[in-house]
C-alpha cells in the first residue's frame, strides 16, 4: 500500500512538473504544445484554441470550452470543486482569473470579450462567525452568467450570484454586485447602469 502511494505521489509530481514546463514554452510550437496538453486535461475543447505564457488551469474535469477561445499570458482558469462553462468565440486577455472553485458554477456565452486583470469568482469566504478567524469558516459557492456578446473591460471584478445580460458592456474598474440587464453599459463601484446601447 505505501508503494502504491509513493507512485502516485510521483506520478503526480511529474504531470505538475511537466505543467510548469509547458506553461512556459515560447512561439507557435508552446501555443500548440500547450493546446494538445490542456485539450487531454479538461472535460471539454471545441476546435481551434489558443493559450499564452504562464496559464494555469486546476480542476480541468470541470471544464467545458467551446470553440475559437483565447487565453492569453498569466490568466488562470479553475474548476476544481466547481463547473466552469466556456462558449464559442471567447477572448480572455492577460492576468484574468475566472475561479468556478469551491461549488461555485461560471457559465460564459459567446463571443464573449474579457479584459485584462479581470477578477470573475462564483465563490466567496464565509465570516458570519466571530469567534473564528475568517480563513477558518470555509466559502460559500455561487453562480456567475455572463451571456452572449459581453464585452467586460479591463480591471472588473465580477462577484457571486450574478447575471450580466447579453450585448452588454461592463465599463473598466467596474465592481459588479447586481444582475445587469440585456444591452446595458454599466460602470463604477458598485457598477450602476450608465446607459442603454
Amino acid at each position: 500500500m505505501r508503494w502504491l502511494s509513493i507512485a502516485r505521489h510521483i506520478a503526480d509530481e511529474i504531470v505538475e512538473w511537466t505543467d510548469a514546463l509547458i506553461r512556459y514554452l515560447p512561439g507557435t510550437i508552446g501555443r500548440r504544445v500547450r493546446e494538445f496538453w490542456i485539450r487531454r486535461r479538461i472535460k471539454c475543447l471545441g476546435k481551434h484554441s489558443s493559450w499564452g505564457m504562464g496559464i494555469l488551469i486546476t480542476g480541468g474535469k470541470n471544464i467545458s470550452i467551446g470553440d475559437n477561445f483565447l487565453l492569453m499570458n498569466r490568466s488562470r482558469l479553475y474548476g476544481h470543486d466547481g463547473r466552469l462553462e466556456i462558449g464559442d468565440r471567447v477572448a480572455v486577455n492577460e492576468n484574468v482569473t475566472i475561479a468556478a472553485s469551491d461549488d461555485g458554477l461560471i457559465r460564459i456565452g459567446s463571443d464573449v470579450l474579457i479584459g485584462p486583470n479581470v477578477v470573475i469568482r462564483a465563490s466567496n469566504h464565509v465570516f458570519k462567525s466571530k469567534d473564528k478567524p475568517i480563513n477558518q469558516q470555509g466559502h460559500t459557492g455561487g453562480k456567475i452568467t455572463i451571456e452572449d456578446d459581453v464585452w467586460i473591460g479591463s480591471n472588473v471584478v465580477i462577484l457571486p450570484d450574478v447575471t450580466i445580460g447579453a450585448h452588454s458592456v461592463v465599463a473598466a474598474g467596474a465592481v459588479v454586485t447586481h444582475a445587469v440587464e440585456p444591452w446595458t453599459v454599466v460602470g463604477g463601484v458598485p457598477a450602476r447602469v450608465i446607459s442603454k446601447r
